[in-house]
């Protein structure tokens, strides 16, 4: 929340917590974050498009991502582990997991979306 105010930090605390910050500059850096959340559903989506290529049912691979990203997103409530650790944590060495994480999620793939939320800031700004 910019410029912080407190009956509207009241007022969204009731509707599932505020984060009031000390300037503009912050704010920016937040709505850019807030800019990723429908390519984590599209994300999803393509996993199960990828799986119904695959020989899946529609309806059965929404329905497994779903539920499998649904149990895995419990574990952000877990604020005593980073982001880092969770990622460890469902990762067995050279497995299926850490698989995928290194070779789609490479150096090149880190930069890219890097510098889109540094064009998205910047357009903020």
């Amino acid at each position: 929340m910019y410029p912080s105010h407190p009956e509207v930090n009241s007022l969204f605390e009731r509707l599932g917590g505020v984060l009031p910050v000390a300037d503009e500059a912050a704010f920016n850096v937040f709505s850019a974050l807030t800019g990723t959340l429908t390519t984590y559903y599209w994300y999803l989506a393509t996993l199960t498009s990828w799986a119904a290529d695959h020989g899946i049912a529609s309806e059965e691979a929404d329905r497994y991502v779903r539920s499998l990203f649904q149990g895995v997103d419990r574990a952000l409530s877990d604020e005593t582990r980073s982001l880092h650790q969770l990622a460890a944590d469902h990762e067995t060495p050279n497995g299926n997991n850490e698989r995928i994480r290194t070779t789609w999620f490479d150096p090149a793939n880190s930069e890219a979306l890097t510098s889109a939320l540094d064009a998205l800031l910047a357009d903020l700004a």
